[in-house]
């Protein structure tokens, strides 16, 4: 019984990770275009670089959209 609990558990654990993690927003800029961009997820790629101030995580798409007004880079283009 203690075994079906702790199964159970954790997989309410590995399905509701995801929902915690879409609250984190990036400002990104592609290397090749200029063109800045929001995403969800931290950039890996070469191809896109994190050019908000300080590397700074946004919490939600509105103030990723605010903050990206503010950044130099993203107004010059």
């Amino acid at each position: 019984m203690k075994m079906k609990i702790a199964t159970a558990a954790l997989m309410i654990a590995a399905f509701s990770l995801p929902a915690f993690a879409a609250d984190e927003f990036y400002v990104v800029q592609d290397v090749k275009t200029k063109k800045c961009t929001i995403v969800d997820k931290k950039p890996t790629e070469t191809t896109m670089t994190v050019v908000s101030p300080s590397g700074t995580v946004y919490k939600s798409r509105t103030e990723a959209e605010s903050g990206m007004k503010t950044v130099k880079v993203c107004t010059s283009n």
